[in-house]
């Protein structure tokens, strides 16, 4: 009788492990529709340098697009140069700004224009024994100097400290190259810069926010923004219309967006914006979606196992949720590519420098509701624009 109990538990238990095996969800299925041609996955590792390995690699990207040849270009040349001219101002404003390593894509672009770009076999900039980038040090060392310089005492600065900052900037980074050889050439960083297929004035932001006037300039109100850069403002729609006809002609979107958002899976490599019914609140849709405990968001990530209802995304959410803090200049990747998963739902491939980690070795899938909920600006080619917002915005 024992046996005959045990064999019948036995049974049931396979029973109920293949009942479970056939009820857990299949997971996301993603299925590529355009993508653009990438270049390699690249590692910011240590660094809160985002903006400048994304907006780089969509740079590089670019010149593909244009029919150049795949290259790598030197994120710490435009890391140094940045830092420089941040102290430059963070000194001259007597310390009223933010002096950090993040940065946002026209720090990019902005740093070519002026002091050209050079491969990264040319300025590794990594000449503090390491070999990828860490940045607590320098992060510290750079904002004590820039700190004592501005409190120094002395009534005026003096006329070293300007020479003193290059002097760490150079320990660091490197001396940087007046002329290299690359490819049998010689080159000035300038020269090199006008060498390549594309031209940094082609590069506009656009972002979307209602406390501006649609198809007017203005400057983006985060901490990151120290060059006080303007970006274009569109309604939501034509943002992800421009984004969309950029893909769809081949080339890659610089995206600058917060991935603190608790519809964010790293381990997966998916981002959504799921439809949560929380009871018992009061507010807007985005109030809410801020407010989730931390057991809500645990059972949200779980169940990022498959296709799931999702927000709507309105224009007033994208407001309320950047008025409120809860969208951040938090982080920068580009769009490379659109996609669908097994329900047809609308996603976005996004290439990220984080290293080929993850399920897709680098590259991330985001909902369209995310990236309509979540963009905080994007860059793109000006000439991809589409003729009838090209106009409104007076380009």
């Amino acid at each position: 009788m024992k046996k005959l109990m045990l064999l019948a538990a036995i049974a049931l238990g396979v029973v109920v492990s293949a009942t479970a095996q056939e009820n857990k969800p299949e997971g996301y299925k993603f299925t590529d529709k355009k993508v653009v041609k990438t270049v390699p996955i690249t590692n910011q590792y240590r660094s809160g340098t985002c903006w400048c390995f994304s907006t780089l690699s969509f740079l590089e990207e670019e010149v593909l697009a244009a029919g150049g040849e795949q290259m790598t270009l030197s994120q710490m040349w435009v890391v140094r140069h940045a830092y420089f001219d941040k102290a430059i101002k963070y000194v001259r404003l007597h310390g009223h700004l933010n002096f950090a390593v993040g940065g946002a894509a026209h720090d990019v672009t902005e740093m070519i224009a002026k002091y050209g770009i050079v491969p990264l076999e040319v300025y590794s900039g990594y000449n503090y024994g390491t070999e990828m980038p860490e940045f607590g040090e320098i992060d510290n060392v750079l904002k004590g100097y820039v700190d004592a310089i501005i409190k120094n005492g002395n009534g005026r600065l003096t006329t070293a400290w300007i020479d003193g900052l290059n002097a760490i900037l150079d320990t660091y980074f490197g001396v940087r190259p007046e002329k290299f050889t690359y490819k049998g050439k010689e080159y000035t960083p300038k020269s090199f810069a006008e060498s390549l297929p594309i031209k940094m004035e082609d590069y506009v932001e656009i972002s979307s926010y209602t406390h501006h006037p649609f198809y007017s300039q203005f400057v983006l109100e985060v901490p990151d923004n120290w060059m006080w850069h303007s970006m274009y403002n569109l309604p939501m729609g034509e943002m992800i219309e421009v984004l969309d006809a950029c893909i769809e002609a081949g080339h890659p979107v610089a995206w600058g967006t917060d991935v603190s958002e608790k519809g964010f899976s790293r381990q997966k490599a998916i981002a959504v914006i799921p439809e949560v019914v929380e009871k018992n609140t009061i507010g807007s849709d985005a109030a809410h979606w801020g407010k989730l405990s931390d057991a809500e968001k645990q059972a949200m990530i779980n169940n990022l196992e498959g296709p799931m209802k999702e927000k709507t995304i309105t224009q007033e959410m994208r407001q309320e949720a950047y008025d409120n803090y809860q969208t951040t200049d938090d982080h920068g990747m580009v769009i490379v590519g659109t996609a669908t998963d097994q329900a047809g739902n609308p996603f976005y491939k996004v290439q990220n420098s984080w290293g080929e980690n993850g399920p897709y070795k680098g590259f991330y899938y985001f909902s369209r509701p995310f990236v309509e909920y979540k963009t905080m600006d994007i860059m793109v080619n000006k000439n991809l624009i589409p003729k009838d917002i090209k106009k409104k915005m007076g380009l």
